[in-house]
């Protein structure tokens, strides 16, 4: 397994994601945590709004059930998407008084006393980011969080925080074979090119330049939420690829996906989504992977990109 400093720790390269837990058996989530603990992953990723608050809470009695010391994970969450009474999100909120009443909730939910790392889950452009520094400044001093990040900000946005003194240690944002939006930009530069077009606000290059860690989140996915690009007819070469390499490495076609986003110097750390114990044994192999730069770049190019 691949491990970074973050934050003065080492957490693993392969993060497993707990978005969809929340309707899931108990018995079955145990079973995805010893299996991701088994293969070296020591760091979870939440967020209050994953099923209504309810993801946090199956997640705290599953590490409850297996007697795992808090010591010995690390937890991530997030808070700032606000939804109406019908669940629809209606508006993104990073104020001081709801940051701490979040913490507060997610702190209940998950039956800890502490959060590792606290992101701030999408751009709320109403921000001030004085009240962010002030929030973030009253939970280190109570010890209810030890870290914060961010998640989907452009460079820009990361750069108004840190003016105001607010210390981000990662930044989560979309990035995958499916989605190279990241990269592309930097590739193509200077040129009348789609590709050409920042999209991704920089954040790549400012976050290396910065010390702060990329996660990539659906490591898997191609569009918003469109589907899973493995074993899709919509991209035969990328599949022919992948496949071609994971008999190579020996290992699934979705363990070279996520090697692939690892291989980027900016991108620490992948978020798994998957509720299997399987699929995470066989995502896991990602992290003892190190792509070649050829091999990088030939699954690039199967995406249909072309370099310039």
């Amino acid at each position: 397994m691949k491990y970074c400093n973050l934050h003065g720790v080492n957490a693993s390269g392969i993060v497993m994601g707990c978005m969809r837990i929340a309707d899931k058996p108990l018995r079955q989530t145990e079973e995805v945590i010893v299996e991701a603990l088994r293969a070296g992953v020591n760091m979870f990723d939440l967020a209050d709004v994953y099923g209504g608050g309810n993801s946090e809470k199956v997640f705290g009695v599953a590490m409850r059930d297996l007697e795992i010391p808090r010591k010995d994970y690390i937890l991530q969450t997030k808070c700032g998407i606000r939804k109406d009474e019908n669940g629809r999100i209606n508006r993104f909120d990073f104020s001081k008084d709801y940051i701490l009443s979040s913490v507060e909730g997610s702190l209940k939910r998950l039956n800890v006393e502490y959060i590792d790392i606290l992101l701030l889950h999408r751009p709320d452009t109403l921000v001030e980011p004085e009240e962010v520094a002030e929030a973030f400044e009253k939970l280190r001093a109570q010890g209810k969080v030890r870290a914060f990040g961010v998640s989907n900000f452009s460079a820009e946005q990361m750069r108004l925080f840190r003016a105001f003194g607010v210390e981000i240690v990662a930044n989560q944002m979309q990035f995958s074979l499916g989605h190279t939006l990241p990269v592309d930009a930097g590739l193509n530069v200077n040129m009348y090119k789609d590709e050409s077009v920042t999209r991704a606000g920089n954040a790549l290059e400012y976050a290396r330049a910065s010390g702060i860690a990329l996660q990539a989140w659906s490591p898997l996915q191609y569009g918003f939420f469109e589907g899973v690009f493995i074993g899709n007819e919509k991209f035969p070469e990328l599949n022919k690829e992948l496949n071609r390499l994971a008999e190579q490495y020996d290992c699934a076609p979705e363990a070279i996906a996520l090697a692939w986003t690892l291989r980027h110097p900016a991108f620490k750390q992948v978020i798994t989504g998957t509720t299997s114990p399987e699929r995470m044994r066989a995502l896991c192999k990602a992290g003892d992977i190190e792509l070649t730069r050829e091999e990088w770049y030939g699954l690039y190019m199967s995406t249909g990109k072309i370099l310039p």
